[in-house]
């Protein structure tokens, strides 16, 4: 990893975790931070709390009006010395893939068979239909979450509690000073 790469904390996410649906970003998200001993931001919610449930902002005001919630709502959350959990489509607006450049990417991934138990379509407006809707979801957003990924932890077995001590490690390692004390 190179010295370029790392970045004080003090005004920035630690880590931002990207990934599909039911990758556990949110679960993960809040084990990092405690860990971390830094906030939980996680995106989906903050949109929530402030302007009513996603599916009904789906269905009342449609994709484009909740997709610009929520790059209001990611360029906040990095701003903040904290551990960042975005939703599955957000790395897919412009503005945001721009936003996540140079703060350390943590991509989860999900088998489909680990994602069916998890997956609860009526919270999940784009994938509704099934799993057959969000293996085409998954294929067409993936060559966005590796292109802006720093690291990739698969969370479709291995238990939440490693994955989560894993990228807090990461995320040490990454803020901490070049060349040691």
């Amino acid at each position: 990893m190179a010295d370029t790469d790392r970045r004080d904390a003090g005004d920035h996410p630690l880590v931002v975790l990207i990934g599909p649906p039911a990758a556990g970003k949110s679960r993960v998200g809040k084990r990092v931070a405690r860990a971390l001993a830094v906030p939980f931001i996680d995106t989906d919610t903050v949109i929530a709390a402030e302007h009513g449930p996603i599916p009904r902002i789906f269905a009342e005001r449609g994709e484009p009006a909740f997709r610009a919630l929520e790059t209001e709502a990611v360029r906040a959350a990095l701003a903040q010395p904290a551990v960042v959990a975005l939703g599955g489509g957000a790395v897919m607006t412009p503005a945001v893939a721009e936003a996540l450049r140079g703060h350390p990417v943590a991509l989860l991934t999900v088998s489909a068979e680990a994602a069916t138990a998890r997956l609860d379509p009526e919270s999940r407006p784009l994938v509704r239909d099934g799993i057959g809707a969000w293996e085409a979801l998954v294929a067409q957003r993936m060559p966005t979450y590796t292109a802006l990924a720093s690291a990739t932890w698969d969370t479709s077995s291995r238990p939440i509690d490693r994955i989560a001590a894993e990228i807090a490690e990461w995320a040490r390692e990454r803020t901490a000073p070049a060349g040691g004390a």
